[in-house]
């Protein structure tokens, strides 16, 4: 099973009146940018670069990053910079941008430079993602919810055609228009980076991804709905004709190790509640805009009766497979069992949890990287 170190790269600076909803009712697109502190910003940037180069030094199979907007819950509005700048201070993990938007890119051929760049950058060891960007973020960048769809399907288009054909060619579209396509450089992976996509239980989107036989990713859910979203995925690949390999599935999921049961869920505790109750103040109206869901991923949501994270206990958060908190052992086999019930290869593990200081993330990668990463390589390597 491979292990990937995901970060948001969150600005845990509130302010002490956040618990007011009425005047805070999110932390994305509404809450001013006049409580970014840049000298914070600068120190917050370096040390999280720092935690993905360390996880590359204690073994982790790949690095992740990912692009959000107009928010303090993550800020890499460009994963593309922040892949650039790991590109050449690591030497062994793969680096996923689990992805760029591009959806609410005004110029796909810019994602398609930048992505190839990156590609010879780091000498193969890219994974490129692509998503479509949260409800919200469309409204960042003046694009329809209701355009999501298509105009993630054409860019991504242009995109894989840009660095599998040969140009100048010219390519009208729907929602872009170039007489000439002819990228520089193309892609040192052939015929293009390995592509890796997010889901939230779309069928669409199952269909597309297993059409492509491309990388699913889950995002943050029950265990339960988890399941029905991969075994949808792994339902389209069958329903055209083949079987998707566990290295295909990756479940991305918040994981805390502490020395021990008790103290695990004591030091997990306040920056659990704070990605969720906090980091993730979201409405679903800002999430699932009008128009941004088709009708069945939209009966799918309901159907799946989710409470908007915020009004999720830390107990609910943990029964219901939000998150992973244990000493050692206990997550070992948590894991194991989720990996068993789910049919995952991969997982995207979120090791830095929305406030978590610089020093509880180094201990928390430590102890993963040195409790749970060798059982599991140990029990391939036997079963091998």
């Amino acid at each position: 099973m491979k292990f990937n170190f995901f970060h948001l790269m969150p600005y845990p600076y509130l302010p002490d009146d956040f618990d007011d909803l009425e005047k805070y009712p999110s932390m994305s697109l509404t809450y001013s940018n006049g409580n970014f502190d840049p000298a914070r910003g600068v120190q917050l940037y370096h040390r999280y670069l720092d935690e993905l180069e360390y996880a590359d030094a204690v073994g982790f199979d790949g690095i992740v990053v990912n692009e959000h907007h107009q928010s303090g819950y993550g800020m890499m509005p460009s994963p593309n910079i922040m892949a650039a700048a790991l590109a050449r201070r690591t030497s062994n993990s793969s680096i996923l941008v689990l992805g760029n938007a591009i959806p609410i890119r005004g110029n796909p051929l810019r994602v398609a430079e930048e992505v190839a760049m990156l590609d010879h950058l780091t000498n193969g060891r890219l994974v490129s993602g692509f998503v479509r960007g949260i409800g919200w973020e469309h409204f960042a960048h003046s694009v329809s919810p209701a355009e999501s769809r298509s105009r993630f399907n054409e860019a991504f288009d242009l995109i894989r055609k840009a660095w599998t054909t040969p140009g100048p060619f010219e390519w009208v579209g729907e929602h872009y228009e170039y007489r000439y396509v002819n990228v520089w450089p193309r892609p040192l992976q052939s015929p293009h980076p390995p592509i890796a996509v997010p889901g939230a239980g779309s069928p669409e989107t199952m269909r597309w991804v297993a059409e492509n036989r491309f990388l699913y990713v889950s995002v943050y859910a029950p265990t339960a709905v988890v399941k029905t979203w991969f075994d949808g995925y792994r339902g389209a690949a069958a329903d055209i004709g083949y079987e998707v390999e566990r290295e295909k599935i990756a479940l991305a999921v918040p994981v805390f190790i502490g020395e021990n049961e008790r103290s695990a869920h004591e030091e997990a505790r306040r920056h659990v509640e704070w990605l969720f109750h906090k980091g993730l103040r979201q409405s679903l109206e800002m999430v699932f805009p009008p128009g941004y869901m088709s009708p069945p991923a939209l009966r799918g949501l309901l159907k799946a009766n989710l409470k908007p994270y915020p009004e999720l206990s830390y107990s609910e958060l943990v029964e219901q497979g939000y998150v992973i908190v244990g000493g050692p052992e206990s997550v070992r086999n948590r894991i194991g069992e989720l990996r068993d019930e789910l049919g995952f290869g991969q997982m995207m593990t979120m090791l830095a949890i929305g406030d978590m200081p610089a020093e509880l993330v180094r201990r928390n990668t430590d102890l993963f990287a040195s409790e749970v990463v060798p059982h599991f390589r140990t029990a391939l390597a036997t079963a091998g």
